[in-house]
């Protein structure tokens, strides 16, 4: 189990389908479409200072800023941590729902 420190926050990032136009042809591997400033991932594990951890849970949905996302690679470990303060907003479960149905649609 990996346990973050100094306001850090574990987290899982959804899946990323493939890139495919509107007919379902799938487009060149070297495609790259606009990428979104934010996005959700759920929580995994947090820091015991992260300022708003009495609001976490596991699995919370929460929208952050994508570039600040790190990713730690250790032997054959993957890791992908934030720091509390690129964490834009917690997203209730029903608003997840109702974001991953739209992304789905896309």
């Amino acid at each position: 189990m990996f346990e973050p420190l100094n306001r850090h926050i574990y987290i899982r990032i959804p899946d990323v389908k493939e890139p495919t136009t509107d007919s379902g042809i799938l487009l060149p591997s070297d495609y790259k479409p606009d990428e979104e400033e934010y996005g959700m991932v759920q929580t995994l594990a947090w820091a015991e200072d992260v300022r708003f951890a009495d609001r976490l849970q596991k699995f919370s949905n929460l929208l952050v800023h994508k570039k600040m996302i790190e990713e730690i690679k250790v032997a054959d470990l993957t890791f992908h941590i934030i720091q509390d303060n690129y964490v834009v907003g917690i997203v209730n479960a029903t608003t997840a729902i109702h974001v991953n149905r739209k992304a789905s649609e896309q």
